[in-house]
This record gives structure tokens, sequence and C-alpha cells, in this order.
């Protein structure tokens, strides 16, 4: 029966890969996928669906809703103002259309490396890189690789002092810094940035000579970009302003250890404001009824994608093969820092969390490594990065969410994911292992 459950996991994930290629909605997928894995592990279909499954669907509802809600009513204004659309001219103005680009993967990279949640980050941002991509004539798909490689590699596990979770856990268990092995982070992290801009740079150069295009997304009110003329858009400062007083919110909040979803509620919902009342000219005749139904309802319907994939999650974790396989990685006799690796990147794999198989792995493991001799600098950092090598396969909930709020889909958009944050993470987590097991 074990083997069976095991095959059925498998089997599970390569139904939601499959489905979501097909274009099949995140809810039905995994409804299916979960199926699978209750009948070839004996568990109660009733049981699987009304307590596991639902348990995890509506957890994220109660986790995310309001922050999402929240971000899709900034966005919302920050877009009808004109706001995000001056940021994106003004930063076109520095760098130029060339590096829109790098100038994204940057901009992703500074908001998540100072603490801004990647849920926040994508509201806050999409909306200015719409008219970056635009101006440049770039692919909608391209705007994947800058999202992902600025927040789900190297300042989420590598960059010294990151306040990610993937950061955070390893000091709870092993007593360590957030910057612990500083020069191994820092050489991660060059690496990382330096092999994504690599292959971002083939990405564009083949998009264009395919004679790739910006397109919006489905029923997106382009007009709002459509600009013939750049003095009715809001001055410099008042696009800035709002995004600068969330960030400062947000970033201060935290130092006082105020709980992080609440200050990035209130962060948004102020920032909102402020956007309102310094462009009170934008919005006369605007049907605010409409403006603020449409962004709260933005949010809601942004979360659907994450809630069933966390679902499918949940049941997988609450299954026997689930619990045979974490049993059986943690129980492998190995050098500490293949083991601790090793366990990491697969625990992370099968549950789409990179948290998830940080926090599993120690909470198994912790004392052992603290016992075995190994350099806890080293691990820390080690661990950090290798749960984000496989965490972003195409089950992981954080992928449903970019690619809905984007209009985008696994077939045109997955690649640029695993090549940045699979291909590259795995790279750089081998070759690092590689290094420890020889020098330290």
């Amino acid at each position: 029966m074990e083997i069976i459950g095991i095959i059925g996991l498998i089997l599970a994930v390569g139904v939601l890969i499959i489905g979501a290629y097909k274009g099949l909605g995140a809810f039905p997928v995994t409804l299916l996928a979960s199926l699978v894995v209750i009948i070839t592990n004996g568990m109660s279909v009733w049981a699987g669906y009304s307590e596991y499954y639902m348990g995890g669907y509506t957890g994220s509802y109660m986790s995310y809703l309001l922050l999402f809600a929240a971000s899709s009513l900034y966005a919302k204004f920050m877009d009808v103002s004109g706001s995000a659309t001056s940021i994106g001219y003004q930063f076109i103005d520095w760098f130029g259309r060339k590096k829109v680009m790098l100038v994204s993967t940057l901009i992703v990279s500074v908001l998540t490396y100072g603490g801004v949640s990647l849920f926040v980050v994508i509201y806050a941002v999409v909306p200015i890189m719409y008219l970056l991509f635009k101006e440049a004539n770039l692919p909608r798909h391209l705007m994947v690789a800058c999202l992902v490689a600025g927040s789900s590699t190297y300042t989420m596990t590598s960059l010294p002092g990151t306040p990610a979770l993937t950061n955070v856990i390893p000091t709870q268990f092993l007593g360590t810094t957030l910057t612990a092995a500083p020069v191994m982070g820092i050489v991660a992290s060059i690496a990382t940035f330096a092999m994504c801009m690599v292959y971002m740079n083939y990405a564009e150069k083949k998009a264009v000579a395919a004679g790739e295009m910006w397109s919006f997304p489905d029923n997106y009110n382009a007009s709002l970009y459509m600009v013939k003329d750049r003095s009715l858009l809001p001055a410099v400062w008042k696009a800035f302003l709002p995004i600068i007083v969330l960030l400062g919110i947000i970033l201060v909040g935290s130092r006082f250890g105020i709980n992080s979803t609440m200050l990035a509620i209130i962060a948004m919902l102020v920032g909102t404001l402020i956007t309102y009342i310094i462009n009170l000219d934008k919005f006369k005749g605007q049907p605010m009824k409409d403006l603020v139904t449409q962004g709260l309802g933005g949010g809601i319907a942004g979360i659907g994608g994450l809630a069933a994939v966390v679902a499918f999650g949940a049941v997988v974790q609450n299954s026997d093969a689930f619990a045979k396989i974490v049993e059986w990685v943690l129980s492998l006799d190995l050098n500490a820092y293949l083991k601790a690796v090793f366990s990491t990147a697969l625990v992370a794999g099968i549950t789409g969390s990179s948290s998830g198989g940080l926090r599993i792995m120690y909470t198994s493991l912790a004392e052992t490594f603290i016992n075995s001799g190994a350099n806890l600098e080293i691990l820390h950092r080690l661990t950090s990065i290798a749960a984000s090598s496989l965490d972003t396969l195409p089950h992981s909930p954080g992928l449903f969410l970019t690619l809905a709020v984007l209009g985008l889909n696994h077939k045109n958009s997955y690649r640029h994911v695993f090549a940045t944050s699979v291909v590259i993470t795995s790279i750089v987590t081998v070759v690092l292992l590689i290094i420890s097991i020889l020098f330290f």
C-alpha cells in the first residue's frame, strides 16, 4: 500500500502539471489531483475533501483575503490615477527602453529584500511593469522571469540579512543569524543574478526574433496606458509618494515586531488613500463605487487559484505516503550538508513551499545537525538556498497567483520560472554543496 500511495503522489502531481498546461483551472485540476492522492492512499474521500482540502482552501482565504483585497485596491487606484504609468515613464527616462527587464528585476529585488511580501509586490509593481514592457514592445510572458528572479531566488535565500522566511527559519532552529555565512551568500547572490540576466537576455532576443509583441491581458483597460500627452499624468513626486509611504510603513513597522500581514494591509490602504487625495483631479467623474468594487474584487478573484493549490498540498501532507517519504529522507545516513540540502529540496518540492520544506526538515533534524560538528552558518545558508531549488515546480501555490494576476498560464510562461528559479538555483545549490563538503 505504501508503494501505491507514493506512486499516487507522483501521479497526482503529474495530473496537476498536465492539467495546468492544458489550461484547466486550478480548482478543478486540484480536485482531480487530490482524488488521486485520496484513493491511492486509502483515505476517506469525504474526510479528504471536507477536512483536508477544504481546510487548506478556507485557510488560504482566512490568511490572505484582506491582504489581497487591499493590494488589488491599491493597484487599481494607482492605475486609474495614472501614477503607475508616470512611474513607468520615469524609469524609461532614467534607464531607457532596452533595459526594462533589468530594471523590473531590480525593482522587485529591492522591494522583496526590503521585506515586502511577494503578494504585495505583485500588485504594486505589475502596473508599472505593464508600461515598461508596453513601451519596449516585449511580450507579457517575459514579466514572469523578472518577477520570479527578483523575488524567489537570491533576495529570498542568499543575500545576507534578507527577512524572508527561508532565511528566518534556520535561525529559529540553529541559533544562527540572518547574516549567516555572508561571503557564501554574497557569492551565491551574484552568481544567481548573473545567470538569471543571461537567461533573460536570451529569452528576450528569442521572443523578439519570433516576432512576439506586447499585449494586454483579456478584459484589461488598456486605455489607461495609451498616453498621448505625458503632461496629463501625475507629477513624478505624486506618483512615487504613495509607494514610498507604503514601503515606509512596512519597513518601520516590521522593526517594532508588528504583524507583517496587518502592516501590509494598513500600508496598502494608506497608499490607496494618499493616491486618491493627491490626485483628486484625476478621479473627478470616475465612478468611485465601481472602482472600489472592482479593486477589492480583483483581490478576491486572484486568491482562488492559490487557495486551490494550497488545498491540494494539505491533502498531500495528510497522506501516509507523504509521511513515509519524509521519514525515509530524514533517516538517510549521509554527510550532514548533503542530507540537509537533499531533505530540504525534496520536501520543498513535494509541498511546493520553500518555508514548508525547511520547517519540516529542521523540526526533525535540527538537533542532529547541531551535534554533527558541521558549520551551522554554512548549513543555514545551504538549506536556505536549497529550499528555493524545487519549490517552484508547476504545482507551487504562489506561481498560480503570479500567472493569474498577469493573465498568463503555465503553457506560455512556466519555462521562465523553470529556468530562473529551478535550474539556476539548483546549479548554485549543487556547486555550493560540493564546496562545503570539500572545504567545511
